[in-house]
């Protein structure tokens, strides 16, 4: 059960995608003869709100660049359509629930950046907290360079065949 602002971020963050297609490096002629499906796992638990727009987008960005998402990056934000990331609500739990599963670094909404000081000390001195205001940063800080992905599939058709998850 996806609420509506929470299809209105993925409808964000793939009209972002789809419009940087050639500097994501990503085929544009497949993204206008192909769409994507959003399956958001828990279907009976009610999800909603625009924090989930960086992730999508950088999702997104993974499936059809063939980049795969950084596992030791966690991420949280709201995408707009010109690829700016703004501030979202529940920074300490998410922050403190990226910790607990064990990733080692968070990109943050810069303009979240008053909220990190409400995460405790041990916590922080265990995470590097990354503060970014676009789209840009996001990508380069949460994905692998192309050389370094091993997906061993070259299309975007092919890595959606295989049900590649880059976002989990």
């Amino acid at each position: 059960q996806l609420g509506e602002v929470m299809n209105e971020s993925a409808r964000a963050a793939l009209a972002y995608v789809r419009t940087h297609a050639d500097a994501l490096g990503i085929d544009a002629s497949f993204l206008e003869q192909q769409d994507l499906h959003v399956h958001v796992p828990a279907g009976g638990i009610p999800k909603d709100g625009p924090s989930a727009g960086v992730t999508l987008f950088t999702a997104f960005a993974s499936l059809l660049s063939g980049r795969r998402v950084r596992p030791d990056t966690a991420m949280t934000g709201e995408a707009t359509l010109r690829g700016r990331v703004l501030p979202v609500g529940g920074i300490k739990s998410k922050v403190l629930a990226a910790h607990r599963a064990g990733f080692e670094r968070v990109l943050l909404p810069r303009k979240n950046a008053h909220d990190v000081d409400d995460i405790p000390a041990s916590v922080r001195s265990q995470l590097e907290i990354v503060l970014v205001d676009d789209m840009r940063e996001v990508i380069e800080l949460a994905l692998e360079p192309l050389e370094a992905t091993t997906l061993g599939h070259s299309s975007p058709e092919a890595r959606a065949e295989v049900g590649s998850n880059p976002a989990a």
